[in-house]
């Protein structure tokens, strides 16, 4: 390995941290200044929302190929050119003169952050000795972990204070900074070698076809009633297709653009199986509970976000303290300490109710950023501890998949979990509010009677805005009792993973390479 000493990994993990956090923060950004967005291009809601679609779509697809690209053309220069690429497009993302062109601008953000990110774990893992790998994977972690937090907060305010073609802006001055540093101080691998005969182009129609569809069904799903929707049935069937013929070309070729024979490693199949299902929880809870106070309790969006940054911290605490204890304590241990949280976060979270307070969500919050941070660490380190050097750039690639796949189903099917659970407990709760229900007679007698009270109201005009009132708050019962329904399914989610953490394998010794390609089953 060629790991750096003193200073210069350091200045790499400041210039990877500045990536990576730029690159994902950018996925939720944008989500607070839609309207503004909006209102600028005079575009309906169809239209607006393809500037997070597109953006999610992009990075999907160019995920798993950036373990090829920086083989082929030097990873320090695609590297550099991602960077450089992210810079530019941000810049003409916020001066776009128009919706479409703003539209393409997100596409190369996706396709050049999307590549920068695995590239940033891979480079990390490279320059650190394998026995800080649990440090390396932390400072990866700030950027993967704190910017979902910090993206709605930093959107809002910006978007609130300044005008929403800043959120792109402020990309500039890091992205310039970052590829600087990277000038300086990021280096090829010497074991790198561009990869021998042609590359393999039908992997690369199969998988972006494959996940293009995959990531459009995700985001437009809910939007389109689902597979009632011929466009969405389109996007399925492609998706099946072309994913299938994508794998079975991975497995078969001779120089495969992706190498999926990596997940013969039951660590790394292990790992990336537990980084789905962290994504899914992760990002469904990260979309419900600003939701949940936004809609239901009438917090600003402001006031949402600082709900989320108690979190952020907790999880920078819980992943340090996670790289001091890795090595001294069983990885595993750490991994189901860490579900073990998230699932009881949620589980928090699904007991809320519509007089909780901002201590009830920044507990259950905190709860949830001290899980991810014990996670997070041990997971990185632990599925990349048998992968060989000179195919860490595919595996990165197709770990950080599977989190934004995990996030994006996760994404999906809360929402749409949402809408389905509010008519069943609307129904429900519907069923008990008849005419011969004291309860009711009660309900329509006091809000009758504070009503006829006020002054300024017609009295012929009290009996239908009281009855109004009272099927609000019915339907405002039931949207609650939705919310807690999803997030217990997320808690259920993440005790899911338990089952898995045994998988991973008992620990080795940290500073042993050898062991780690002699078990793997990879060269």
């Amino acid at each position: 390995m060629n790991a750096a000493n003193g200073s210069r990994k350091w200045f790499v993990a400041v210039t990877t941290l500045l990536g990576t956090f730029m690159e994902v923060l950018d996925t939720s950004v944008a989500n607070v200044a839609l309207p503004h967005i909006q209102g600028t291009y005079a575009a309906g809601v169809d239209e607006i929302t393809w500037v997070l679609t597109s953006y999610l779509v992009a990075n999907a697809v160019i995920l798993p190929l950036s373990g090829f690209l920086g083989t082929a053309f030097s990873r320090k220069r695609v590297y550099m050119a991602c960077l450089a690429l992210f810079t530019a497009s941000s810049f003409l993302a916020g001066a776009a003169p128009s919706l479409g062109f703003l539209i393409l601008m997100r596409v190369l953000q996706g396709l050049s952050g999307g590549a920068m990110v695995p590239m940033s774990q891979a480079i990390l893992l490279e320059t650190f000795p394998r026995e800080e790998h649990g440090k390396a994977t932390a400072v990866f972690g700030i950027g993967v972990v704190l910017a979902p937090v910090l993206g709605p907060l930093v959107g809002g305010w910006i978007t609130d204070n300044w005008t929403w073609p800043w959120i792109f802006f402020i990309n500039i001055p890091v992205g310039l900074l970052a590829l600087f540093l990277a000038y300086l101080f990021v280096e090829d691998p010497v074991y790198l070698e561009r990869p021998d005969g042609r590359t393999d182009f039908a992997s690369l129609l199969f998988v972006a076809v494959g996940l293009g569809s995959l990531e459009i069904l995700l985001n437009r799903g809910e939007r389109n009633d689902w597979f009632e929707s011929p466009f969405i049935q389109a996007l399925a069937g492609a998706a099946v297709l072309f994913l299938a013929l994508f794998v079975w070309r991975s497995l078969t070729a001779e120089n495969p653009l992706v190498d999926l024979r990596i997940l013969r490693d039951r660590s790394f199949a292990s790992g990336t199986a537990l980084m789905f299902l962290a994504g899914f929880g992760m990002y469904g809870a990260f979309v419900l509970l600003p939701l949940f106070v936004q809609n239901l309790l009438a917090y600003t969006p402001t006031w949402a976000g600082l709900i989320l940054s108690p979190g952020g911290v907790a999880s920078m605490v819980s992943m340090a303290l996670a790289a001091k204890l890795m090595g001294r304590v069983d990885t595993r241990l750490l991994v189901a300490a860490g579900f073990s949280l998230l699932a009881g976060s949620c589980w928090l979270l699904a007991g809320s109710t519509l007089q909780a307070g901002i201590p009830h969500f920044t507990q259950a919050w905190i709860v949830h950023g001290l899980g991810l941070g014990l996670f997070f660490v041990p997971i990185g380190v632990t599925a990349m501890r048998h992968i060989p050097p000179e195919r860490m750039g595919a595996a990165t690639g197709l770990f950080n998949l599977m989190r934004n796949e995990g996030g994006s189903v996760g994404i999906a099917l809360s929402t749409t979990l949402l809408a389905q659970r509010s008519q069943v407990h609307h129904h429900v709760l519907a069923e008990h509010v008849s005419p011969s229900s004291p309860l009711l007679r009660e309900g329509i007698q006091g809000t009758y009677g504070l009503l006829s009270s006020s002054s300024g109201l017609s009295p012929a005009s009290v009996p239908d805005l009281a009855a109004g009132l009272l099927s609000a708050g019915v339907q405002r019962q039931a949207y609650a009792l939705s919310f807690l329904d999803v997030f217990a399914l997320l808690g259920a989610v993440f005790v899911l993973g338990l089952i898995l953490v045994p998988f991973l394998g008992r620990d080795r010794c940290q500073g042993d390479d050898a062991p780690s390609r002699r078990s793997s089953g990879l060269h």
